[in-house]
């Protein structure tokens, strides 16, 4: 069974596209925005490498489960990648590299399978 999208995909895209010109201009998005944009390329990342052997964490705006596997369903998952809202939107479109990112500590990962740079990013930064 697919992940069920709880962001509409257009409105998923804007808040993306708005999320990326307010860091452009050197601004903080709305936090709403934000919060959109997030879940949006979350639930991307599910629908395109569905599973449940790896949570991806982007606290406080969501988390999904990904990648074909062993799966969970109590306790902490066998494999956990958790990152800032920022760092999260910059893989998801591609601008910065996961192994970039782990080295600099801007992700954390642990696990057999938390290496998310295969399946990274998962839209266009202009979609």
């Amino acid at each position: 069974m697919p992940p069920r999208r709880r962001t509409d995909p257009e409105q998923g895209r804007a808040a993306l596209r708005a999320a990326l010109e307010a860091v452009d201009a050197g601004e903080a998005p709305e936090r709403a925005v934000l919060a959109a944009a997030v879940r949006f390329t979350l639930e991307e990342l599910a629908v395109r490498h569905p599973g449940g052997s790896v949570e991806v964490r982007v606290p406080p705006f969501a988390a999904v489960q990904v990648v074909q596997g062993p799966r969970h369903t109590r306790g902490t998952p066998p494999a956990v990648v958790e990152t800032d809202p920022l760092t999260w939107l910059q893989l998801a479109v591609g601008r910065l590299a996961f192994e970039d990112a782990r080295a600099g500590g801007r992700v954390r990962a642990s696990g057999e399978r938390a290496d998310l740079g295969e399946l990274l990013p998962v839209t266009a930064p202009g979609t």
